[in-house]
């Protein structure tokens, strides 16, 4: 047991880290209805670090540079005409194209590819997390700046604006954070599981909370206990990391629907 805690301790830190940083942004990413973004910049991630890879580049800049240019992207081709979520699904399925086509251009990356997709918390170890932690830390600090604002342009954003608040400047704010956390997320859940790991901790408490503190607090503690089952999962059953994890809190989800449900029907 002591040789298994030994492998097993740095993934289980590491995701109970990312956790802390996930369920508050996954509760802005409900509110302010940016799910299908966050996505979109998850497929990006894959393609940031192709070409990263084949620039031989750090994989940050690489994903920092596809985050900007999806951005600037959809604000040029915003149209009243297209409706947001089916362009951003667009986006999404071909940045994920664009990022698997380049890996597999890439040969000595083409082991790597399923790595990418789906994560690996497994791969880490105690050297990983200073900077995983750092990266959270000042992921949080953002997020603790730009909290006010950003809960009010979610619940008022006519009074937000008369109150001083910039939607443009706290958007680009939030897409930053959005994309900082895709970048450092890769490892734990890969590209394809990302929006999984932000969403899933918000919509389960959503159903049972009634206030944004209860619902971020909530949503922290099924964040905590996705990535503890999720990665003892992964080692009784075998099976990816990252795709565990959010297995987990798929069915968490699913058993919090079914018994609020229930006593919604009861009451």
């Amino acid at each position: 047991m002591t040789a298994w805690l030994a492998i097993i301790a740095p993934a289980w830190i590491a995701g109970s880290i990312l956790g802390l940083l996930s369920a508050p942004l996954g509760c802005l990413v409900l509110w302010r209805r940016m799910a299908f973004f966050a996505d979109a910049l998850a497929h990006g991630t894959l393609l940031g670090v192709a070409l990263a890879v084949w620039w031989q580049l750090p994989m940050g800049i690489g994903v920092a540079l596809v985050s900007i240019v999806v951005v600037l992207g959809l604000v040029l081709v915003d149209d009243e005409r297209l409706p947001v979520d089916a362009v951003l699904a667009v986006v999404a399925v071909t940045l994920l194209c664009l990022g698997l086509l380049t890996l597999t251009q890439l040969t000595d990356q083409q082991a790597n590819i399923l790595g990418f997709l789906f994560g690996n918390l497994l791969d880490l170890d105690w050297a990983d997390l200073p900077l995983l932690s750092v990266s959270v830390a000042l992921g949080l600090a953002l997020l603790v700046y730009i909290w006010p604002a950003q809960v009010k342009l979610a619940t008022h954003e006519a009074l937000a604006r008369i109150q001083g608040i910039d939607p443009t400047r706290q958007r680009l704010f939030f897409m930053g954070l959005l994309a900082g956390f895709c970048a450092i997320a890769l490892q734990a859940v890969g590209s394809l599981l990302i929006s999984g790991l932000l969403v899933l901790p918000a919509l389960t408490a959503r159903l049972y909370s009634a206030a944004p503190k209860q619902m971020v607090i909530m949503a922290l503690v099924v964040a905590q206990l996705g990535v503890t089952l999720g990665v003892w999962g992964s080692i009784l059953f075998d099976i990816q990391t990252g795709l565990a994890i959010v297995l987990v809190l798929a069915i968490i989800f699913l058993i919090a629907l079914i018994v609020s449900k229930t006593l919604a029907a009861k009451s």
